[in-house]
């Protein structure tokens, strides 16, 4: 462990002077409601507020004072926050348990600038792909690569899991509206053989063509799922092998085994062990959103993260988005005990935004020891979960408003609507606006009986309120703004795990069933009763399976 990161972890979070100025902080603001707050500041509104990178923040209904924040502020002080930033700019080994640098950012760095890894500037090579990535979504979107048949090819299917698939998928769905429309664009994830049948539904194979993406290119799900699509893809060829090199690409970095497919490693595009796979949809994962919606809007896409990359590393903390949305998420989780944040876009092709958000946070933060391996004392990552508005005002709305639960909410919202029909936008903002007014000033007993309401009917119909909630605004959902409400959450992820500290960017909670599924699948599939030595429990469920397909 460098002797930077060692420093830094050696440093117990609730050992930080700030950390216990927060606690009892709390206690003297725990009580405190947010009526009361706007009533004693009726500028609090325009206050706890941060315009940034075309960015409205809203984060007044808060349950903070002035005093929390600055409390917050000086816990990631602490926490030593800058120095982990410039560590991870720097291209130090942050990740400690993997030995890896953690170098996102540098794929959306320009060509100009150097990122260093073992003394080696890695812009060229990110920039490199990148170059390849925009020559083979021209030839493709402008129908010169053509399929084994001549064909033009009008689908293309995207094959991986995690990080491989949940990127691809949140921002394909999220940047529809600059697609390519004379393309169908379909995702594989699930080894569940649904997933693939649905998948290729109604498609011809002389049109389709497959990115798989597996950096090892050894992922089960990902390549049983990729050798499926090759023999479906062959059914529909005459068997000809040599179809497979015009119908599949790799985003990989083992070309033994992809050569070994039968792709053709010059369509093989490369990223690398610094590049997580939660954060690698601005690599070569990328490809399937490149191609739908072309160079130029991917590359605006990168600009949006790197805007984003550079506030978090050069702006001051008080102004700093992605710390302040950090710490207000620690606030919550450790102090008041919140398990939850829900995520609450009023953007219909951000559906997949609150799904991509689960891995990117609950795998980074997920943790149960701090970097130097000492059981943590404290709570880690809350869950991420949420839908689209108005959807959900109408399914789980009742819990976060009137349910025993704290859930902190992230409402998201553009001022200006990709389809503009009648008043749908001003009804959409509307709702926005008073979710966040509802959640944070409720409704009193008295206001509840003064309408007329009986007396027995007034309890159910009281709202408590102090609710606390953000309020992001951009002005339109463009690729340069998704990419810079992506890193927001990215390094809002970053700085909860420097006060945690903990290590943001192993994951090696998904391992241990991955290693017992390789055990049980030959279990499942012999032909012979095979010998179960696993808990009772998990040998039966084998046993009930084994006799169960058995069954005609």
């Amino acid at each position: 462990m460098a002797a930077h990161v060692e420093a830094i972890a050696k440093r117990p979070t609730v050992k930080r002077q700030a950390w216990k100025d927060l606690g009892a902080h709390y206690k003297k603001v725990r009580e405190l409601h947010l009526r009361q707050l706007f009533a004693d500041d009726p500028r609090r509104g325009e206050r706890l507020t941060v315009e940034a990178l075309g960015l409205h923040f809203d984060y007044s209904k808060n349950r903070v004072t002035d005093e929390t924040v600055k409390l917050l502020i000086r816990l990631a002080e602490e926490s030593r926050l800058r120095e982990r930033i410039d560590a991870m700019f720097r291209g130090d080994k942050i990740n400690v348990t993997e030995k890896r640098a953690v170098l996102h950012v540098a794929l959306r760095a320009p060509r100009d600038e150097s990122i260093f890894v073992d003394g080696e500037n890695v812009v060229p090579k990110v920039h490199a792909v990148l170059d390849r990535m925009t020559e083979f979504s021209d030839r493709l979107r402008s129908g010169e690569w053509k399929g084994h048949t001549g064909k033009r090819i009008r689908n293309v299917i995207n094959v991986g899991i995690g990080g491989s698939d949940l990127g691809p998928v949140m921002a394909y769905e999220a940047l529809k509206f600059y697609s390519d429309r004379a393309m169908t664009f379909r995702f594989v994830s699930n080894v569940d053989g649904t997933d693939f049948a649905e998948a290729v539904q109604g498609l011809d194979p002389s049109e389709t063509l497959f990115i798989i993406s597996s950096k090892t290119f050894t992922t089960l799900e990902t390549m049983t799922n990729a050798q499926t699509a090759r023999a479906w893809s062959l059914a529909g060829l005459q068997g000809d092998e040599k179809s497979v090199a015009k119908h599949f690409v790799a985003v990989s970095t083992n070309t033994a085994e992809v050569a070994k497919f039968g792709i053709d490693t010059a369509n093989m595009f490369e990223f690398w062990d610094w590049v997580g796979g939660r954060y690698s949809m601005s690599s070569a994962i990328g490809l399937s959103t490149m191609v739908a919606i072309g160079p130029d809007n991917f590359r605006a896409m990168l600009s949006g993260l790197h805007q984003m990359d550079e506030h978090f590393r050069t702006a001051p903390f008080a102004q700093n988005l992605p710390v302040l949305m950090g710490l207000l998420a620690v606030w919550y989780n450790d102090f008041f005990g919140a398990q939850t944040v829900a995520v609450l876009p009023y953007e219909q092709y951000l559906k997949r935004f609150p799904a991509y958000l689960q891995q990117l946070t609950m795998e980074s933060n997920g943790k149960h020891v701090t970097l130097d391996g000492k059981r943590v004392s404290h709570q880690t990552s809350p869950i991420y979960w949420g839908e689209p508005g108005t959807n959900g005002q109408h399914s789980f709305y009742q819990l976060i408003h009137q349910g025993t639960r704290l859930i902190p909410c992230d409402f998201i919202a553009f001022s200006k609507p990709l389809n503009s029909l009648g008043r749908h936008h001003d009804i959409l903002i509307a709702n926005v606006c008073a979710q966040a007014e509802a959640l944070a000033f409720g409704k009193t007993p008295e206001q509840v009986a003064a309408e007329g309401t009986p007396k027995w009917l007034v309890p159910h119909r009281v709202f408590e309120g102090n609710r606390p909630s953000n309020t992001i605004f951009a002005e339109r959902l463009t690729p340069e703004a998704l990419g810079k409400l992506v890193a927001l959450y990215e390094h809002s992820t970053f700085t909860q795990g420097a006060v945690w500290n903990i290590d943001s960017f192993d994951q090696w909670g998904v391992e241990l069933g991955k290693v017992l599924a390789q055990r049980i699948i030959p279990e499942l599939e012999s032909k012979t009763e095979p010998t179960l030595t696993h808990d009772s429990s998990t040998n039966k469920l084998i046993r009930y399976y084994r006799k169960s397909k058995e069954t005609v």
